[in-house]
């Protein structure tokens, strides 16, 4: 099936879908240029200039260093002088198998233009490791990568966020890139712009959500596809970016260290959490996931 999936009745079971591998790198970007210079979210506002760089340094290498305890190798993109949000690796791409198993890229167009270059930097680095890389059939199609749209886990679905930064149609035609189903879900707060904000796929069964940010029929989807959907505290997801966390291997959970009602749900699922401090990035409007591409 190669279409977008908006309806309870026309969602399977998700666990009745063929298996996807896990993931076995990661790729980081190094913030040595990140600040707020420009508002392009809610967070940013009253943030300009107010980036602590060294400090911030320090918490980027402390999630580099979770990473690599975990098992990973971990791959880094460098800092690029006047893109401060390059550091944001979820956004600029959506890494996938192709049907013959290949690995294949689907490259971004930023909804921002602040943000436009950082895709050629990103895309670099991938032909450079024999990625094939795509875009989607319209060049002037929103799409913000992994940012919008999250894999279940360990299965080929994917759930894609629009509504603030990436276009419903560009999602259509990810499903016909990738030869693979899409279930779309539009988001409604600005506060949750993207779909990695309010949505934290753990395990096959089970994921973090944040309710006020979608529509009905948007949170039934979710509720049909995860029977363990645990609502997350919309102050935590807003201030301490719960859902932004990242499961990488449905055994380990890494987030912000301030969520302490998340962190005890996901707990009682018997997955390790791993707190993090991310509170310099919180500036900017990110978290974990944000700073974190998972490598086929």
């Amino acid at each position: 099936m190669t279409t977008l999936i908006d309806t309870v009745d026309a969602l399977d079971d998700p666990l009745s879908l063929p298996t996807r591998p896990p993931a076995v790198g990661v790729l980081m970007a190094r913030p040595t240029y990140f600040d707020v210079q420009y508002v392009i979210n809610p967070y940013m506002e009253g943030n300009i200039g107010n980036v602590d760089q060294a400090l911030a340094m320090a918490q980027w290498q402390r999630l580099h260093d979770v990473y690599v305890s975990l098992g990973y190798e971990v791959h880094v993109i460098d800092g690029v002088e006047g893109l401060p949000d390059l550091v944001f690796i979820a956004n600029q791409s959506f890494p996938a198998q192709m049907p013959d198993g290949s690995w294949a890229v689907v490259m971004s167009r930023m909804r921002s233009a602040h943000r436009r270059d950082e895709v050629p930097v990103v895309e670099a680095w991938y032909a450079n490791r024999n990625a094939h890389t795509l875009r989607l059939a319209d060049p002037e199609e929103e799409f913000e990568g992994c940012g919008d749209c999250r894999w279940h886990p360990d299965r080929k679905l994917i759930y894609g966020g629009y509504g603030f930064r990436t276009q419903r149609h560009s999602l259509l035609d990810l499903a016909r890139v990738l030869q693979t189903p899409v279930v779309p879900l539009r988001l409604t707060d600005p506060g949750f712009y993207h779909l990695d904000t309010c949505l934290s796929p753990l395990t096959e069964t089970a994921a973090l959500v944040v309710e006020e940010a979608f529509e009905p029929e948007g949170l039934a989807l979710l509720q049909r596809a995860f029977p363990d959907l645990i609502a997350v505290p919309v102050e935590e997801a807003r201030h301490g970016f719960a859902t932004n966390g990242n499961c990488p291997d449905s055994k380990h959970f890494v987030v912000h260290y301030d969520n302490p009602v998340t962190i005890a749900a996901v707990k009682r699922l018997g997955i390790e959490v791993i707190e993090v401090d991310t509170s310099e990035f919180l500036k900017s409007g990110g978290s974990v996931f944000c700073m974190t591409m998972m490598l086929p």
